[in-house]
């Protein structure tokens, strides 16, 4: 077992499953999508610790891959299906896309970093994802053009309500990802029936906005 393989097992017994992820085709997914070939070279010795990982590039805007744990958890609440499309928004460089892709059937990722797109397709291309396409575009435009979606995961925070992504869900999608709640953040999942979007509370979580989903400022006179 290689070092790389190892820290992914460890990643799982002592991260995953400690987090009541009790899904095993996701612990299966974490297992085998290798987290290391998604960060920069420099950081692949931290690739499987319990932190958020940095993946943008020195002038960018900041931009990380979530713990491990956060996303397992948020997948296992989506109940992604084997047929089931998916939708990544700020999908960095492409991990949790690569995870949906061995729970769904297609999943389209975005990110308005055009470098971290390129990073991201050419992990898939390395990995042989044939499922899953990384597009650039705004987060919060989504991608209309193969909507609507059983699944979209938020990789990352929301300061707003991001209702055009809500317009991209099927009627009984789901949406994951961390809004406020009060004053704090949290993990939550956003469920359409018809026209109705109902918010439901899943655990404590913190990440980094997501850029274009930030609160937009308050003007006082």
């Amino acid at each position: 077992m290689s070092d790389f393989s190892a820290a992914r097992q460890n990643m799982v017994d002592c991260q995953i499953r400690p987090s009541d992820v009790t899904d095993a085709r996701i612990i299966d997914a974490m297992l085998a999508v290798p987290r290391e070939i998604f960060v920069p070279d420099n950081l692949r010795p931290l690739a499987y610790l319990d932190m958020n990982l940095p993946v943008s590039e020195v002038g960018s805007a900041k931009r990380v891959l979530v713990k491990p744990a956060v996303l397992a958890k948020l997948l296992q609440a989506a109940e992604i299906g084997a047929a089931d499309s998916i939708l990544v928004v700020g999908c960095a460089s492409g991990y949790t896309a690569a995870v949906a892709a061995r729970l769904g059937m297609r999943v389209t990722a975005t990110d308005p970093d055009a470098g971290l797109v390129k990073r991201a397709n050419e992990a898939f291309a390395q990995l042989g994802i044939t499922t899953a396409t990384a597009k650039l575009a705004k987060t919060t435009d989504g991608d209309s053009a193969n909507a609507p979606y059983d699944v979209i995961v938020l990789e990352g925070a929301s300061e707003m309500v991001p209702e055009g992504l809500y317009r991209q869900l099927k009627d009984g999608g789901r949406l994951v990802g961390i809004m406020p709640v009060g004053q704090l953040q949290r993990a939550v999942i956003v469920t359409r029936t018809r026209d109705d979007f109902g918010t439901r509370v899943l655990f404590d979580a913190s990440e980094p906005v997501l850029p274009g989903l930030g609160r937009v400022p308050e003007f006082a006179f």
